[in-house]
């Protein structure tokens, strides 16, 4: 991928970014939105699966850079309907917990898949997240303005980890490389212990 392209994506994701944050202006509004976009930021077993989502994009190259974080968005979104609706999903936080082993081991082991594969695999997990993201909105919080943050933060996890991959991927090639699956092999082990229960 060429540089222009790289910095054409990060300036693209610091310019909507920020003007996704500013899209409501009612109090209530603003209230779910704010509490939507925290709940994302605030678990780290959220954190680590939404930048795994960047960096396994990121290793895949070409289409995947955004098939594949658009894809957990939309079907996170779809998850996020069915928690808000109160429809019971279970094992939710295995789940959640198993996105980051396997999403981990994917980056660790530098999976070469379709970019189809990748967008399922990413997709079955999303739905855990976006469940546990819709059952857990505070009742006082308008639903759309929730639901709106928790995208806006999804998007930021998964941008910071498509170009902590893209940065790494082209600054020193071998090590680069090497330092990114090592983060996924980190966040996989960290997986383990969310699982387990020790984090």
């Amino acid at each position: 991928m060429s540089r222009f392209r790289i910095r054409a994506l990060l300036t693209a994701a610091a310019v909507l970014l920020p003007s996704l944050a500013m899209a409501h202006t009612g109090h209530g509004e603003v209230s779910g939105f704010a509490h939507g976009f925290a709940h994302p930021l605030g678990g780290l077993d959220h954190i680590l699966a939404m930048v795994m989502v960047g960096l396994l994009a990121a290793q895949l190259g070409g289409r995947a850079l955004w098939l594949v974080p658009a894809s957990f968005v939309a079907v996170m979104a779809l998850g996020g309907g069915l928690g808000l609706a109160g429809f019971g999903l279970p094992f939710v936080e295995l789940g959640i917990a198993l996105s980051i082993i396997v999403l981990g081991a994917a980056v660790a082991f530098g999976l070469t898949a379709p970019v189809a594969a990748a967008m399922g695999l990413v997709g079955f997990f999303a739905i855990f997240h976006g469940h546990a993201h819709g059952a857990e909105m505070p009742e006082t919080v308008a639903g759309l303005a929730y639901g709106s943050g928790f995208i806006a933060a999804t998007a930021l996890l998964h941008a910071a980890g498509l170009a902590g991959g893209l940065v790494l991927g082209h600054t020193a090639e071998a090590r680069g490389a090497t330092l990114v699956k090592c983060l996924g092999g980190a966040a996989s082990l960290a997986g383990v212990g969310i699982l387990t229960g020790v984090l």
